[in-house]
């Protein structure tokens, strides 16, 4: 069996779209299925990371030859993500289209708000079946499985978006985690009995373009954290602001830590008190292992996504990065009080139980995983 990725990260799209593919790229090659990744060569690609992990990766350059009207015209309608894409839907599906001839895969995964029913229909002869993963509901999608692990979102979100044909995963129960989260979620949830804060992990993403994490270290300068606080900052080495970051965190008051590209991101969830971090696919993975969590908002597209996390008690939100220094330190005291981290972490375990990449891949056809 073979399987092609078409996904994209660069500074503007971040990097949760290719990392969660990647998740489900390993769950498959474990059933022997060969995978392949087909990514635009945006600043701030994950190309050299997807070939690191023993996958083929084709990239697709960024300087394609492009009428300016045809683009103009592209990014004027919908798909609404329109300029994230670097090409036409038209371009880019003729790109793809000697690459899938070459590989004939038997899934073609999608996972891109830039790309709509017309790039589907225009590759329909060079694969099997489609898997779309979305997060929007915003456009039309001919495909056989479409994945939306989004809490608040329901099927009736694609009424009139998808064909009768096809079947529907929504909600955190699909969320593609990667398996050490499940593994590690019993002794996570064990140590959720701490009535205060002794280790913060804050992480924004692997691009955080906008430097949220900067500005939380700097609003937690003026927070009442424990003397025997320990702060812990996780970066991608392509994050735009790193050094910024190294300089704010060398000049803290509490020992903190900055770490790039770590491989171990599920035990350092586990063994943190609480999180602040990003809206976004990392929800899943705190919400999995119960941690308490002050979420914020980087992009619009998240906020509803945010607000029915919120709603569900597993999070604090802060609708926007610029409201980091006011909103945070109200944050930290509204869980400083009585039982209020354990309650949020009882929320969050309550949402996912890290099982979704186990259900995906046999909805996919693929059993005992």
């Amino acid at each position: 069996m073979k399987v092609v990725f078409r996904a994209d990260a660069s500074l503007q799209i971040g990097s949760g779209h290719v990392m969660r593919c990647l998740t489900l790229a390993c769950a498959l090659r474990e059933k022997g299925t060969e995978c392949h990744f087909i990514c635009r060569e945006h600043p701030g690609h994950l190309l050299n990371l997807i070939r690191d992990k023993g996958f083929t990766a084709y990239g697709l350059s960024i300087n394609e030859p492009s009428a300016v009207s045809e683009l103009r015209d592209a990014y004027a309608t919908q798909p609404a993500h329109a300029s994230w894409l670097g090409a036409t839907q038209t371009q880019d599906a003729e790109s793809c289209a000697a690459i899938l001839e070459t590989v004939k895969p038997d899934w073609l995964i999608v996972d891109h708000y830039a790309l709509d029913v017309k790039w589907e229909n225009l590759l329909r002869k060079f694969f099997n079946r489609l898997l779309v993963i979305d997060d929007l509901a915003d456009r039309k999608h001919e495909c056989d499985l479409l994945l939306d692990q989004n809490l608040g979102h329901t099927d009736a979100h694609y009424a009139g978006l998808v064909t009768p044909r096809c079947e529907l995963l929504v909600g955190p129960k699909y969320a593609l985690l990667r398996p050490e989260f499940s593994h590690l979620r019993e002794k996570s949830i064990a140590r959720r009995d701490l009535s205060r804060i002794q280790h913060i992990l804050i992480t924004m993403g692997g691009v955080d373009q906008n430097n949220a994490t900067g500005a939380t270290l700097r609003a937690l300068r003026t927070c009442l954290l424990s003397d025997d606080c320990t702060i812990t900052v996780v970066m991608g080495l392509k994050a735009p602001c790193l050094d910024d970051v190294v300089e704010v965190a060398a000049g803290m008051q509490w020992p903190t830590e900055v770490l790039s590209n770590v491989t171990d991101m599920g035990e350092r969830m586990a063994t943190a008190d609480l999180v602040i971090g990003a809206a976004g696919s990392t929800s899943w993975e705190r919400c999995c292992l119960g941690v308490p969590t002050i979420m914020v908002v980087l992009a619009d597209n998240q906020i509803s996504g945010a607000r029915a996390l919120q709603q569900s008690g597993s999070v604090v939100m802060i609708e926007h990065a610029s409201e980091i220094p006011v909103q945070l330190p109200l944050a930290l005291e509204s869980l400083s009080h009585g039982d209020a981290l354990q309650t949020m972490s009882e929320s969050a375990r309550k949402i996912s139980d890290g099982l979704g990449i186990q259900r995906v891949v046999k909805k996919m056809g693929f059993n005992n995983v």
